[in-house]
């Protein structure tokens, strides 16, 4: 069974490029702008994994990644944020947040991919 992402981000050629990585190594994949639109999704979708960006309008990535972990159903979904600017404020922040990692851009497909494996999965393989 392929893993299911959940990929969130405002800029479209990011998320895109994301999601290309994620699709072409066999994952199912769930598109959002931000974190509003993603909370809504989540109310009915089921993911392995969620990648997300910080800077998005109505809810921003910290307070996501905040908002996922009070629900009881979603709190032990992996979260990776996916950011420009990798300040250890920053990183801090989000692991402070329930963040279980970091990827930043430019992102590295392959490393996207064994990321996104690693923290679904125990050995990092696909289930």
């Amino acid at each position: 069974m392929a893993l299911t992402v959940l990929v969130q981000h405002p800029r479209g050629e990011l998320r895109e490029a994301a999601v290309a990585a994620l699709e072409a190594a066999g994952m199912a994949v769930q598109r959002s702008c931000d974190g509003a639109e993603g909370l809504a999704l989540l109310r009915t979708a089921s993911v392995d994994v969620i990648l997300t960006g910080i800077n998005m309008r109505r809810v921003c990535g910290f307070g996501f990644i905040e908002a996922v972990r009070r629900q009881a159903r979603l709190r032990d979904i992996p979260i990776l944020v996916m950011a420009v600017s990798a300040t250890p404020q920053l990183k801090a922040r989000a692991r402070n947040a329930g963040a279980a990692g970091w990827l930043p851009y430019p992102l590295d497909p392959v490393r996207l991919v064994e990321t996104v494996r690693m923290v679904a999965t125990p050995d990092g393989r696909p289930p």
